[in-house]
């Protein structure tokens, strides 16, 4: 074996130079590792979220969010609840996000029967005239649903869900993130 000679002026490097040089690449290479996996943990953590339920209205109490992940039919959708007096009331002046199932989507018909809330003719809902504090509850949009807006809901009877007015159809505008249930 040849040993190997300085790049500049052609002669021989000791052993101690040639290991130097090599430390000095693999401290370079860790770096450009390190570096391309901090960038691609922060991208993903930018498109990623985990939501923690409080509310009884949902069985599940973890959800793993896919901020970029369009909404489909039965999937949890994770919104920003408008700032009505009733959700102002309820959850504070800075309410937590909410955590929905999608039951209805663009192009879907929302209609009403007394109590009984339906899309596209099946019911999913029913309506209650007044929240478990007693304030008047009034009843959520019917008609055909938006583009890039959803009806959201949850199988609880106490649910506040697109079934009021002070939650209404959710728009893109207001979701956060698409989630998997994990708990």
């Amino acid at each position: 074996m040849l040993p190997e000679t300085d790049a500049q002026s052609g002669a021989a490097q000791p052993p101690s130079a040639r290991a130097n040089h090599a430390k000095r690449w693999l401290v370079i290479g860790a770096l450009a590792a390190t570096l391309a996996a901090s960038s691609s943990l922060a991208s993903w953590r930018d498109q990623h979220a985990l939501l923690i339920n409080t509310t009884q209205s949902l069985p599940n109490w973890a959800f793993w969010i896919d901020k970029h992940r369009m909404p489909q039919r039965g999937d949890f959708v994770v919104f920003a609840p408008p700032q009505t007096p009733l959700i102002t009331a309820h959850f504070g002046e800075r309410s937590p996000p909410f955590a929905k199932r999608v039951y209805g989507m663009p192009g879907d018909v929302v209609t009403r029967q007394g109590s009984v809330v339906r899309i596209n003719g099946a019911d999913v809902a029913r309506l209650k005239p007044t929240s478990s504090r007693g304030e008047a509850l009034e009843p959520g949009p019917t008609g055909r649903i938006p583009e890039h807006c959803y009806y959201v809901g949850t199988a609880h009877k106490d649910g506040l869900d697109s079934r009021y007015a002070d939650v209404g159809f959710v728009c893109s505008g207001r979701i956060i993130g698409t989630g998997d249930s994990l708990l």
